[in-house]
């Protein structure tokens, strides 16, 4: 079945490929909308009925046992569902509404349990989303504008990710539920974009298989792509890096060096800001000079950076320029990620193999968020400047770094398919 034009007819410069491309990347700008305002602004409301970093981190570590869980069925699912609606679109639209009205209600609630419960459900909603959302780009893309495809989803995110965290800090502290409703209402409308003004092929009939069949699809899938298992690993790393960094950054400078949240804004907005360059220049750079390349020597530059994060003990003006080039770096590799992942996977597979990148991506949460706020309490006695925090950044530099031999070792990989 064909479910998008051929790449021999449509070229980079297509005023079509151009459309589709900011149609997908408005679903993006809502998603990261999303996990923004949950990761940076939920860890204070927990923070009101807990004290424990640990437990904190636990909360929002169970986006990852969504993402390690769900994926596997709903990928390789979204590449057998022929409906007239398509065979993606059908999972996003059933999962829109959930995600913004759990996210309205996120700040009302009377307790950790509460709170918690209806976050469980705002991640259960989120990955019946995404997969299918990750699957729709070589779907409808020709592969000779992967890289700046990327570079364009990731534009939006570096602005969803200024936007969530600026807007929403002066938001939050005007009234506590105010960043959660604004979110509610940006990421139901951005995510509704892909699905109501992009088109698949429809097809005819239902397929379910049953979740043991995708199961052991998304096996036989990973055995058959060892260079895709070797991604796999590498881009488990770079999340749960990710997710560490955005979950305990605001509390690493609020409460591990004493600094007031205008301190914390500029660091969000340093961040912010070199994501933006980044996604503006790297899939250009990317698709040129081939994105495994460049996302090897991106990554050296990002784990050294993260690992001279752990030497501060006090705040100083200057880190804001250091903070800038290293997060330019960064994202770099989180834009052209999912670029190389996209040359790498055979065209039947898409959706399956888009949904074992998300599983991975889970377990990158799960360890990346839990090990780091675990590591926070027990070091705090023997960190006593920072509280602790001083450690997150070495252990999230750990995996970025082991990551760059995988990386490489794509290069070749990359080439293959008929990259730079």
């Amino acid at each position: 079945m064909a479910v998008s034009p051929s790449a021999a007819t449509i070229t980079p410069d297509d005023p079509s490929s151009v459309g589709t491309v900011i149609k997908l990347g408005v679903g993006a700008f809502g998603l990261a909308w999303s996990l923004t305002t949950t990761a940076a602004y939920l860890p204070p409301v927990l923070g009101e009925y807990t004290g424990s970093t640990s437990l904190i981190g636990a909360v929002l570590a169970a986006e990852g046992l969504f993402a390690l869980t769900l994926p596997l069925v709903i990928g390789p699912w979204s590449d057998t569902f022929h409906t007239p609606l398509g065979r993606r679109r059908p999972f996003m639209l059933v999962a829109v509404a959930p995600i913004g009205f759990c996210l309205a209600l996120m700040a009302f609630m009377p307790s950790l349990w509460t709170t918690a419960l209806l976050v469980l459900a705002f991640f259960f909603a989120y990955y019946v989303y995404e997969p299918p959302y990750r699957g729709l780009y070589p779907d409808l893309l020709p592969e000779g504008v992967y890289g700046r495809a990327q570079g364009v989803q990731h534009l939006f995110r570096g602005i969803a990710l200024g936007g969530g965290l600026i807007l929403g800090g002066v938001l939050f502290h005007l009234w506590q539920p105010a960043p959660f409703l604004l979110a509610a209402g940006i990421v139901s409308a951005a995510c509704l974009v892909p699905v109501l003004f992009l088109r698949e092929d429809g097809g005819h009939g239902r397929v379910f298989e049953g979740v043991r069949v995708y199961l052991r699809h998304s096996w036989r899938v990973l055995r058959r792509n060892p260079d895709i298992g070797r991604f796999l690993v590498a881009n488990a790393a770079w999340e749960g890096t990710f997710a560490g960094a955005r979950t305990f950054v605001v509390l690493y400078i609020t409460v591990g060096l004493d600094e007031s949240l205008g301190t914390s804004t500029l660091v969000l907005a340093a961040v912010a800001g070199g994501y933006v360059v980044a996604a503006l220049v790297s899939g250009w750079v990317g698709d040129r000079l081939g994105l495994a390349r460049v996302i090897t020597w991106c990554s050296v530059v990002y784990g050294l950076g993260l690992l001279a994060g752990g030497f501060a003990t006090q705040w100083h003006t200057w880190f804001l320029g250091l903070i800038f080039v290293v997060a330019i770096f960064a994202g770099t590799v989180m834009t052209l990620a999912w670029g190389l992942l996209f040359k790498l996977m055979p065209p039947d597979d898409r959706g399956a193999i888009s949904g074992l990148a998300t599983t991975t991506k889970g377990i990158g949460l799960i360890f990346g968020t839990l090990l780091a706020g675990i590591l926070i309490d027990v070091l705090a006695p023997s960190l006593p400047d920072t509280q602790g925090y001083q450690v997150l950044w070495p252990v999230l530099a750990i995996p970025i770094l082991l990551a760059i031999p995988l990386v490489f070792s794509l290069v070749k990989a990359e080439e293959l398919t008929g990259g730079s």
